[in-house]
Formats: C-alpha cells, structure tokens, sequence
C-alpha cells in the first residue's frame, strides 16, 4: 500500500488584490471600459489588430463596437477572471489585456489567461513583462501553481508557455466546446520551488542591458533559464 504525501500544514492565501502593476516597460491597470476602450479597440480590432487573434478565444472578433464595449464591461465586472489592461510606456496607450482566472486561494492554485495583445505588443519585451508582473504577484501571494491552458492546436500559444517556463503537463481530450468545436486543452504549470530560477530569468531577460540599440535581445529567456 502506497503512503500518504506528508502534510502541508496548509493554510489558503489570499485572492489577488485588484491593483495597478507597474513594470519597466508596461503597466498594468485595472480594466475600465470608460479609460481603456478606445485604446482596446483600436488595438484589437482596428489596423494594429492581430488577424489570427480571435481564432482559438471563446470570444470575438466583434464587427462592432457595440458588442466589443459589452464585452470589456462584463470583464471589468468579474472577480474571476480578473481582469487587467496593458499600458505601454512608449507610446502610453493600452495595447492588450490579459486576466488571472480560475483563482483558488483554498488550494494555492491560479491561473494567468485570457491574453488578446495587439500586434504591436507581440513579441516585445512588454508582453513577457505583463505575464511576468502577474505571476510574480500570485507568488508573492504564496500560491502553489500557476496554471497556463490553451487550445492543443494553438501553436503559437504552446510556444509562448514553454519560452516563458512553463511545463507541458499533457492534453485534456474533448475538453470544452468552443465556437461549436471541440477544443483539447493543453495544460502548463509553473510550481512554486520553480518560480525562484524562473523569476532570475526573467529579471535578467527584462534588464535593459539584454537588449541592443535596436531592441533585439542579447540572450533569450530560455538561455537565462537553462532550457
């Protein structure tokens, strides 16, 4: 007969506080569809819009802004998800969102998803950033897990958990119906005895020493990390 894993002495955390997160090269704020939602539409559905967005998202793309402006006001409402809005410093103006969700303080378990960056966000040291500055928080907090989920077919998500360190943990068959698809879900953690290395490198990756005079990166994430 397999022994029981030791006890924990367990205590739940706290939920993530609701606040403004500031970082080098992005904030973020909480989402306000009244200071955020010209920005986000402009960013997400106007010409800086990323036409492959919306293919694996539940949600979206909106043909008005009608529909859009709902959207925002019902993930500003929500505790869970929680939802942030990304404020470059460069340009000053909001070029994506992002989310905790599935927050279980009982447990120590969060995850971070929800992403929709305009293009210009993409592959900029601001969109490692925003995941780094919302991980760094639900550690702090003394959570367990941090979970990444994304649609098995998603390939340019399955890159982006693995360069930011997160573990492929396997595929969840048939796991949701989304846009009346079946969707498998891939599954990706960072654990809290991982976060300390994983934190170095971002640090690390993040100093404006890492990048040249053109903004190109001297080492990658994964390089810092040892991957």
């Amino acid at each position: 007969m397999t022994a029981l894993p030791p006890a924990l002495h367990w205590h739940p955390v706290a939920a993530p506080l609701h606040e403004k997160r500031c970082g080098r090269y992005v904030d973020l704020e909480p989402l306000d569809p009244t200071r955020h939602g010209d920005d986000l539409w402009l960013a997400l559905q106007g010409p800086e819009a990323d036409p492959l967005l919306w293919d694996y998202l539940p949600y979206g793309p909106f043909a008005e802004r009608a529909p859009f402006d709902a959207w925002l006001a019902a993930n500003a409402a929500s505790a869970d998800p929680q939802f942030y809005a990304v404020r470059e410093h460069r340009s000053g103006r909001i070029s994506g969102l992002l989310s905790f969700l599935r927050i279980t303080p009982k447990d120590g378990v969060i995850e971070i998803g929800h992403i929709a960056f305009g293009r210009v966000m993409q592959r900029s040291p601001g969109s490692t950033e925003a995941v780094y500055l919302l991980a760094k928080h639900a550690f702090e907090l003394g959570y367990r897990r941090l979970e990444w989920k994304c649609h098995s077919l998603n390939a340019r998500s399955m890159r982006a958990a693995e360069r930011l360190g997160f573990v492929h943990e396997g595929t969840f068959r048939q796991h949701m119906v989304i846009k009346d698809r079946n969707r498998d879900s891939a599954w990706f953690s960072i654990l809290d005895h991982e976060w300390p290395a994983r934190q170095l490198a971002f640090e690390h990756w993040l100093a404006p020493a890492n990048f040249d005079a053109e903004g190109r990166q001297k080492q990658s994430l994964e390089a810092l990390r040892g991957a």
